[in-house]
């Protein structure tokens, strides 16, 4: 127990130094990539969103200051068309009359040009709105003379006037609001084109971050992969280690019993066998008068005897004989009796399948898991049944043992046992798999399932037969 005991810590302490794994990082470095990636994708398409916006506004303003515009150089084309009439009018005909459609004209022009200015671009100069606006204030303060001449009986004069100047104030005018309305498309196919070359580069921009973090999460994800897989192999080397030093350690534990038991059995046994025969002999030579020495030495030669059959016991416990010279089939059997007197538990052995003679490591290994799953049940199950059941087949041979009493009450936080440790541990050396169910009140499975190497199937009907020609070769 105590070299199982050592081999767990060092496994334990393994397992600690193999839970530095820089898995944790590496994800949580994913994690932050990712993270960056969001962000910068959802910073750009709101830095779309704004320039859409604002292109949105901006071409709206403009085109509604257009519109302001062309309604102004509408006035004005129908100024110049009265303009033209009032020129041409006949002799009968008066020049006040024109005075109600200027006051109209007028309040339309000032209403438009108002509302015109609050949504000129701030790309236009501010003189040129000043401009515009100084030579309508010019054009109107004619027309006012215009009309004052026309009051004044002159209707010659208000005529030229008017054919003149005020047609020329006109022109400047209509000519002043093309302008700007050149300059309002020629900022709007500037604005577009701007905003398209920002709408490219953003994208070119977005696409570049996708593919550098793509390569990122690529490389990262190559390495956590190859990070991983020296992990995998270093925990591949360790396990193999690990075996190795169980498999020496278990080794070295069985030797350690072989020659205990050996030691046992051939020098103190000897020794205790000596003693109780020169015992009875001097207990032979005691006449009557010796009655009280004789019973005495009656009494010790019973106390070395009993000493004897309790040390053979212990050296078959330690290491039965039974398992090198008839397998392991014959071991078990043996055992469940001996398990029986000791502990008073009905144990019986069920051999199922043609048996197969197994010694050696795979014999010494599966009657230690049968021994411990055996000794746990008479510690811990409260039952007073137990069984042992081999099934032999072609190339596999399962053990199931079995008890019938209160079952495992299995806690998350309880580590298991050094027992079934060293369970599966010995599994684990034979190439086996070891299972252990459990029903509460109904008892507790153990079950071991190993392969059977062909050089071990040697049949215990035939071993018989072998060792009966032997035993009457050497009687005859």
């Amino acid at each position: 127990m105590l070299i199982f005991r050592h081999a767990s810590r060092l496994s334990l302490i393994r397992q600690a130094d193999m839970t530095k794994s820089p898995t944790v990082r590496l994800l949580f470095g994913l994690l932050v990539t990712l993270a960056a990636v969001t962000i910068f994708s959802w910073y750009a398409l709101t830095q779309l969103n704004g320039l859409r916006k604002l292109q949105a506004d901006t071409i709206d303003l403009n085109r509604h200051d257009s519109l302001l515009l062309l309604r102004v150089q509408n006035d004005l084309n129908t100024l110049g068309l009265a303009l033209r009439d009032m020129s041409e009018v006949q002799p009968s005909s008066d020049v006040v009359e024109y005075r109600a459609e200027f006051a109209h004209l007028r309040a339309d022009l000032e209403e438009a040009i108002q509302e015109e200015g609050q949504l000129a671009p701030i790309t236009r100069a501010a003189d040129q709105q000043a401009q515009l606006l100084d030579s309508l204030k010019h054009f109107w303060q004619i027309s006012e003379q215009v009309f004052a001449t026309a009051r004044a009986g002159h209707e010659g004069a208000a005529k030229e006037l008017a054919s003149t100047q005020l047609s020329a104030e006109q022109l400047v005018l209509a000519a002043s609001v093309s302008r700007l309305l050149e300059r309002n498309n020629e900022a709007e196919e500037r604005t577009d084109e701007k905003v398209a070359s920002i709408y490219a580069g953003v994208e070119r921009n977005i696409y570049a971050f996708l593919a550098a973090m793509l390569v990122a999460i690529v490389v990262t994800t190559l390495y956590l992969i190859y990070s991983n897989r020296r992990i995998f192999d270093q925990i591949e080397s360790l396990s193999q280690q690990r075996r190795v030093l169980a498999a020496q350690l278990i080794t070295v534990q069985e030797e350690v019993l072989r020659s205990v038991s050996r030691e046992l059995h051939d020098e103190f046994g000897q020794i205790l066998t000596a003693i109780g025969a020169m015992l009875g002999r001097a207990e032979r030579k005691g006449g009557a008068a010796d009655a009280a020495v004789s019973a005495e030495l009656s009494e010790v030669r019973e106390i070395t005897q009993h000493t004897l059959e309790k040390m053979r016991s212990l050296s078959q416990m330690l290491h039965p004989a039974v398992l090198d010279d008839y397998g392991l089939a014959k071991a078990i059997e043996w055992y469940t009796e001996v398990f029986q007197r000791q502990t008073g538990i009905q144990a019986t052995a069920i051999i199922r399948g043609e048996p197969v003679r197994i010694t050696g490591q795979p014999a010494t290994h599966c009657f230690r898991i049968v021994q411990e799953a055996l000794n746990n049940a008479a510690k811990h199950a409260g039952t007073k049944l137990a069984e042992v059941e081999l099934i032999f087949s072609s190339d596999t041979l399962t053990v199931n043992v079995r008890d019938f009493g209160r079952g495992m009450v299995r806690e998350k936080s309880r580590k298991p046992g050094l027992g079934l440790i060293a369970m599966q541990e010995r599994a684990d050396l034979l190439g086996g798999k070891l299972n252990i169910s459990s029903v509460a009140n109904a008892g507790t499975t153990v079950s071991l399932t190993v392969p059977v190497r062909r050089e071990d199937q040697v049949l215990e009907a035939v071993e018989n037969e072998v060792i009966g020609g032997v035993v009457a070769t050497s009687h005859e």
